[in-house]
């Protein structure tokens, strides 16, 4: 099991004091999960992550973005051309979650005529 360096405890995401719940809570985010997903298959520029990820505002994606740099998943590299131009990239950590974060894109695509007919039956009963 880790050891959170802070405290010298175990890890353990069901303890509220644990900093690996903030962790949890940013990484199963929808914005996050996009993000990365997006960005497995390799450096995008911030207009292109916008297009990409239908949806999402300039102020979540931003957050999302700058979170994701706070906690080593990606790296933002700024051009000092004109206009300037900034490429966000997946670190080694960030392209650890690419297994999870792939099944979890797949299970969802596969299953979402499933979970359309249970949301109707519930709503009809």
């Amino acid at each position: 099991m880790a050891i959170v360096e802070s405290s010298g405890l175990p890890a353990d995401v069901y303890s509220a004091k644990c900093p690996t719940r903030q962790v949890l809570d940013h990484i199963a985010g929808k914005w996050t999960i996009l993000v990365v997903d997006a960005l497995l298959s390799g450096t995008m520029r911030y207009t292109d992550l916008s297009r990409r990820i239908e949806g999402v505002s300039q102020k979540m994606l931003t957050q999302t973005l700058r979170a994701l740099e706070a906690d080593g998943f990606i790296t933002r590299t700024m051009h000092s051309t004109i206009p300037p131009r900034v490429d966000y990239e997946l670190t080694e950590l960030g392209r650890s979650l690419a297994e999870p974060i792939t099944a979890l894109r797949q299970w969802t695509e596969a299953h979402i005529n499933d979970i359309e007919q249970a949301r109707a039956a519930f709503h009809t009963s």
